[in-house]
C-alpha cells in the first residue's frame, strides 16, 4: 500500500512539473522579448540568446560556439547570420587559421547586449535568491540530471 502512494505522489509531481514547464520557458521568453532594446530584433529563439550568453564571455571560434551549444556547425551558422543582420555580432576570419570563423559581439554594442541579457535573467535570479545555496545546488543538479535522461533518450529512440 506505501508503494502505491509514493508511486501516486511521484506521478502528481511529475504532471505538475510537466504542466509548469511549459509556462515557465513561455513566461521566460515573454519577459526575454519585453526586456529586449533595440536594434535587439524581438522575438529571438532561445538558440539566439544562448548564443549570445557564449560569445559575450569573449570571441570564440564558431566551432567551440556549436561545441558549447551542443548544436551542429550549420544551425549555429544559421543563428550567427541572424545576429549578424541584426547589428549584433561580427564574424570574421581567425588569423591563426584562415578556415576558422571567429565570432564576437559588436563592441558597441557589448553593454547593451549585457544589460539586456541579465535583465532577460531577473525572474530567474530572484527565484534562485529565495533558495538556500543548497536548494540551489538540488535544483541544478535536479536540471542537469532530467537534461541528462532526456539526451540519453534521445539516443535510445
Amino acid at each position: 500500500m506505501a508503494d502505491q502512494a509514493g508511486s501516486s505522489e511521484h506521478s502528481a509531481l511529475c504532471l505538475r512539473l510537466m504542466q509548469l514547464f511549459p509556462r515557465v520557458t513561455r513566461g521566460m521568453r515573454r519577459w526575454q522579448d519585453r526586456a529586449a532594446p533595440p536594434p535587439v530584433p524581438s522575438p529571438l529563439s532561445p538558440r539566439h540568446v544562448a548564443a549570445l550568453e557564449q560569445i559575450r564571455g569573449g570571441p570564440l571560434t564558431v566551432g567551440e560556439l556549436a561545441s558549447r551549444l551542443d548544436l551542429s556547425l550549420p544551425t549555429v551558422s544559421g543563428v550567427l547570420a541572424d545576429l549578424d543582420r541584426a547589428g549584433l555580432v561580427q564574424r570574421r576570419p581567425d588569423p591563426a587559421d584562415r578556415r576558422r570563423t571567429i565570432v564576437q559581439i559588436i563592441p558597441g554594442q557589448a553593454t547593451l547586449i549585457g544589460n539586456w541579457l541579465d535583465g532577460a535573467a531577473k525572474p530567474l535570479a530572484r527565484v534562485l535568491d529565495k533558495l538556500t545555496p543548497g536548494e540551489q545546488e538540488a535544483f541544478l543538479k535536479a536540471m542537469d540530471l532530467l537534461e541528462t535522461e532526456l539526451r540519453r533518450q534521445d539516443t535510445d529512440i
